[in-house]
């Protein structure tokens, strides 16, 4: 099911490399596929995660189902915080290599007046020892969906090692926290309609 595969602004800069080789404007021929070697965490349960990749080969996207963090009356005291923690290897013609450019979330929050939430994620090449974070707050009061988008400069991507495989790690999580009152509150890396699509923007170079 988690078959074809591959990885976050407000002014943030991800897997910041030394020097990052510049990048030209190229996309590999082909299909490129991205394989989920392992996916874990309460935020998505077996099944409920799955990965595809744009026809272009510009980007993949992550379809959650049941992805939701919630707090205040009616909840247990380990709901407040969900995550997903994907390690994906990405199939692509040699002589290419790829870091990822954008990163685009998703998803709906209830937070009454004086409740919070919050959206974070990272990512990184297994093996390498740069990773990057972004963390965004959602505000109260919101009944509404929300977006989130993370971009790298170009200088700044940091690229798989070329003729090397490396899988990619992707770590997300929502968290929701209620108010005084104790008012029910959750943020979804969800839609109303029981999936949202996390998308993840390529950047490709020639090795």
């Amino acid at each position: 099911m988690l078959s074809v595969m591959a990885a976050t602004s407000l002014a943030v800069s991800l897997l910041v490399a030394p020097e990052a080789p510049s990048t030209a404007d190229v996309v590999p021929p082909g299909k490129i596929t991205v394989d989920v070697v392992t996916v874990n965490g309460s935020g998505c349960p077996a099944g409920t995660a799955a990965v595809a990749v744009a026809d272009d080969n510009t980007a993949f996207t992550v379809t959650y189902s049941d992805y939701t963090a919630q707090a205040g009356s009616g909840s247990s005291p380990t709901d407040f915080r969900k995550n997903c923690q994907l390690n994906l290897r990405v199939h692509y013609p040699q002589g290419f290599t790829f870091g990822i450019a954008k990163a685009d979330y998703r998803g709906f929050a209830h937070l009454p007046r004086g409740a919070k939430g919050m959206q974070r994620a990272s990512y990184y090449f297994s093996g390498s020892s740069s990773t990057g974070t972004s963390t965004h707050n959602i505000n109260a009061p919101i009944t509404d969906n929300w977006q989130f988008t993370d971009s790298t400069d170009v200088a700044e991507i940091v690229f798989a090692p070329c003729g090397m495989v490396r899988n990619l790690n992707v770590n997300t999580e929502v968290r929701a926290f209620t108010n005084s009152s104790n008012q029910p509150a959750f943020v979804s890396m969800d839609s109303t309609d029981g999936s949202v699509n996390t998308r993840y923007q390529f950047a490709w170079k020639r090795c």
